[in-house]
C-alpha cells in the first residue's frame, strides 16, 4: 500500500559520513592503544548507538573514549559529508507525505548535518533523543508522534542494515531495505518486507503507488 509516512535511517542510507566516524573511532582507539579500523571494518561493525557500544568496547573508561570520538567527529563531519547516490533527487521527487529521519547518530550531530545539506524533514530523531536507541522501537515511535502518524502498514522505515529492519518491526513499521546490504550479509540476511536497490527505484515505486491512490503529486515529480 501507499506509505502515509516514510522514516529514513541516516548514515549509509541518505548520506555518506563514514570518514568522520572512522576518524572519531580511530582517535579513540589510538588513545587506548587499540588497533585502528579501516573503512570496511567500520562499515561492517558500526550499527548500534555509542551509548550502547562504547561500554563494551572501552569498559569503565568509555566516557573518556566518547569525548575523544565526538571531538574528532565534530572537527570534520560537515566537511566530509556527502549525499548517497541519487538521494537528493529521491527526496525532491517523493510525493507530498511526511518524511522523517531516525538515526543512531547523536541527535545534535544529525540535525547539524541535515541543516548543512539544506534538507528539511518533519522529524529528526537521533541517538540520545529517545529513552533508547535502535533497534529499540522508542526513537521510531518518537518520530512518528512528532509527525502526527501512527505505526502500521502505512509507516515505512527505510534503512541499510538488519538492525534497521529489526527496529522497523519493533515499532510496527514496514521494514524497507535500501541498497544491497553488502556490508551486512546481504539482502536475505536483512529480511526486509520491501527492497529497493537504489534511491531512484524507491522513489519510482512510491510515485507509482501515489498515482494509483489518486493523490496529487504536488512536489512536481514526473
Amino acid at each position: 500500500m501507499r506509505p502515509d509516512v516514510i522514516l529514513f535511517d541516516w548514515d549509509n542510507t541518505l548520506v555518506d559520513g563514514w570518514a568522520a566516524i572512522q576518524a572519531g573511532l580511530n582517535a579513540a582507539f589510538r588513545a587506548f592503544d587499540m588497533p585502528e579500523w579501516d573503512r570496511e571494518t567500520v562499515l561492517a561493525n558500526v550499527r548500534r548507538s555509542l551509548r550502547e557500544s562504547f561500554p563494551e568496547m572501552f569498559g569503565a573508561e568509555w566516557e573518556k573514549a566518547r569525548d575523544i570520538f565526538y571531538a574528532a567527529v565534530r572537527a570534520t563531519h560537515l566537511q566530509v559529508l556527502e549525499p548517497m547516490p541519487g538521494v537528493p533527487d529521491m527526496l525532491a521527487s517523493l510525493p507530498s507525505i511526511p518524511v522523517g529521519v531516525v538515526s543512531n547518530k547523536q541527535g545534535p550531530l544529525l540535525r547539524a548535518e541535515a541543516d548543512h545539506l539544506g534538507w528539511r524533514f518533519d522529524a529528526l530523531v537521533g541517538a540520545g533523543d529517545a529513552t533508547a536507541d535502535k533497534p529499540d522501537a522508542a526513537p521510531l515511535l518518537m518520530a512518528l508522534a512528532q509527525m502526527g502518524a501512527m505505526p502500521g502498514p502505512g509507516a515505512w522505515y527505510v534503512g541499510d542494515t538488519a538492525l534497521d529492519m529489526e527496529a522497523a518491526r519493533a515499532a510496527g513499521c514496514v521494514p524497507v531495505l535500501l541498497g544491497m546490504a553488502e556490508h551486512d550479509g546481504g539482502v536475505q540476511i536483512c529480511a526486509p518486507v520491501l527492497h529497493f536497490p537504489s534511491a531512484a527505484a524507491l522513489a519510482t515505486h512510491v510515485r507509482a503507488l501515489d498515482k494509483v491512490a489518486g493523490t496529487p503529486d504536488i512536489r512536481g515529480a514526473g
